[in-house]
């Protein structure tokens, strides 16, 4: 037998090298990689000691070189890399919910919201580019199963070729996970050093349906509990039988927007000037914190937890929620007499979940009269939005009171083009937008920039207050009360490890209907306190509803 070729070694040694680099690296890297420093301490973080691979090499060792159990060596290796291969999958998809939502991957809920990425990511770089994206992950999904079998097979060969070496090296590494994990130790950045990363991804995965079962049973019971469900229309909301009520969502308004100080300016410095606006206008106000049960999207699980008293977290629960007959606030307002309107721009098709929150009318991107250009994600710019409401709702010689709740869009990502704010007689049709968003930038050029894509979504949420607080200081009279509150906090990117805390403001020219909330211990203003109350977003239903009944009467 010729001797090997020196280059067929050196090519062997580097193929050996990469299968196993290649498999450490999916067992360690967490699916959190925001959590790993910055700069060369990224390094120290990644020696780390999985078990995985542990156990899976003394499986491999165990087996026989032949007979039965033998021949079985090289399919459990094979499994062994496939299974690796579709946990590196998940985990890959783990990275990009929590750097767009603050979460991980639901395997048994989350299908729906590749659809609405794919909206997204199509308003923000076009359907071509996106199709071409859809196309190159699918493909790297499977290119990245087909290697991690190779790999862990390549490494089982190298362990049967040298089994003394091998059952060395795994009992030293062995001992050393099994001291590491007994002192918990620690690098940095809380990651511990005996790894179990891929275990803990595993089992996650397989939970998600079993955790999922447990989950509806919960929601079922939650759902049935209601101490709101028979009270007497007569007896609901008595203290706002003759105001007008505005409920404003503002996208991505977190609680980083007021805190985080490398680009909360804008958004402080609208807060300060509209709240002198507002007073000086005759308005009070008075401002908490909610806790949002989504980040970074997911805007309808928030609007249904602030709407139905409910915590609805995932797309399962939303869906439960809204085939059942849960009293919302809009409802609420319909029963006591109000005419109940919705204005949702970004919807650009049927609704059927608005007969659940009980709306009389619903007004969206195809019946608002807009013909002005889109705004990346945003159909139209907020102050448009308010104008139409104006024009179509509000400012009616012939209409009753009214409930109406408006989803502004503008501060949504990719927050670009940020409309400038005009004269609210001059906005029209809204074709008076087109020579801005031509003149905008766009996205891609926007996002190679982290510093200036903060920047520039402070500036949208600064805009859309500034069109809240010049609604009301343009068209409000004196019996209308506003009440406005985030979302959720935007994207990582953004917030980072932010909390899920947005800012809730009510606003109203009536003093009365804000000593109805004095016991709440929100703070003067537009601009809640550091130190305020923090509630989870689903008691606000029925503490609203309770403050504005007979029982919340101060007197």
């Amino acid at each position: 037998m010729s001797p090997t070729k020196p280059h067929h070694r050196i090519i062997r040694h580097l193929t050996t090298g990469f299968a196993a680099v290649l498999v450490f690296l999916a067992l360690i890297v967490p699916d959190q990689i925001f959590r790993l420093p910055p700069g060369n301490s990224v390094f120290t973080a990644l020696l780390r000691v999985p078990v995985e691979a542990l156990i899976a090499g003394v499986l491999l060792l165990l087996l026989p070189d032949r007979g039965r159990l033998g021949r079985a060596r090289r399919p459990l290796a094979a499994g062994l890399g496939v299974t690796l291969g579709l946990l590196t999958v998940v985990k890959m998809i783990d990275i990009g919910f929590f750097a767009v939502l603050a979460r991980r991957f639901d395997p048994a809920l989350d299908w729906i919201l590749f659809d609405d990425a794919y909206i997204v990511l199509a308003d923000s770089i076009g359907r071509g580019a996106t199709i071409a994206v859809a196309i190159g992950l699918v493909l790297a999904a499977i290119g990245l199963v087909a290697i991690m079998t190779w790999a862990v097979l390549r490494l089982s060969g190298i362990l049967r070729s040298h089994r003394a070496r091998a059952w060395r090296g795994l009992g030293a590494v062995g001992a050393a996970w099994i001291a590491l994990t007994a002192m918990s130790f620690q690098l940095i950045g809380g990651i511990p050093v005996a790894s179990h990363t891929a275990a803990d991804l595993a089992a996650h995965t397989a939970l998600a349906l079993p955790n999922d079962l447990a989950d509806r049973k919960r929601f079922a019971a939650e759902v049935g509990v209601d101490a709101y469900r028979d009270r007497p229309a007569d007896s609901m909301l008595t203290a706002l039988r003759d105001k007008d009520v505005i409920l404003s969502f503002v996208e991505s308004y977190g609680r980083n927007a007021l805190e985080d100080t490398r680009y909360n300016t804008a958004v402080l410095n609208s807060l300060a000037a509209n709240g002198e606006k507002l007073a000086a206008a005759g308005f009070v106000s008075r401002s908490g914190w909610l806790s949002s049960s989504t980040a970074g999207g997911g805007s309808w699980l928030a609007h249904s937890t602030f709407q139905s008293g409910l915590w609805i977290d995932n797309e399962r629960r939303y869906r439960s929620l809204v085939a059942t007959d849960r009293l919302t606030l809009t409802r609420a307002f319909r029963d006591a007499g109000h005419r109940t309107v919705g204005i949702e721009p970004g919807h650009t098709f049927a609704w059927p979940e608005g007969d659940f929150y009980g709306y009389q009318q619903l007004y969206d991107a195809r019946n608002v009269g807009y013909n002005g250009p889109a705004f990346s994600w945003s159909r139209m710019p907020d102050q448009y939005v308010l104008s139409a409401f104006n024009r179509l709702e509000y400012s009616r010689a012939d209409r009753g009171r009214m409930f109406a709740e408006i989803t502004l869009t503008s501060s949504h990502t990719p927050w670009t083009p940020v409309p400038d704010m005009l004269d609210w007689d001059t906005i029209g049709d809204g074709s008076v937008y087109g020579p801005m968003a031509a003149a905008a930038e766009t996205p891609e050029r926007l996002w190679k920039d982290e510093n200036r894509v903060r920047t520039e979504y402070a500036r949208s949420v600064a805009y859309s207050i500034d069109v809240l607080t010049g609604f009301l200081t343009e068209y409000a009279d004196d019996d209308t009360v506003m009440i406005f509150l985030g979302d959720h906090p935007p994207a990582p990117v953004v917030a980072g490890a932010a909390n899920r805390d947005v800012p809730v403001t009510i606003v109203a020219k009536d003093p009365k209907v804000l000593d109805r909330i004095a016991s709440w211990g929100w703070t003067d203003g537009v601009k809640p306190d550091q130190a305020a109350p923090v509630w989870r977003m689903d008691a606000f239903r029925d503490r609203f509803l309770a403050a504005y009944g007979p029982e919340g009467d101060p007197h």
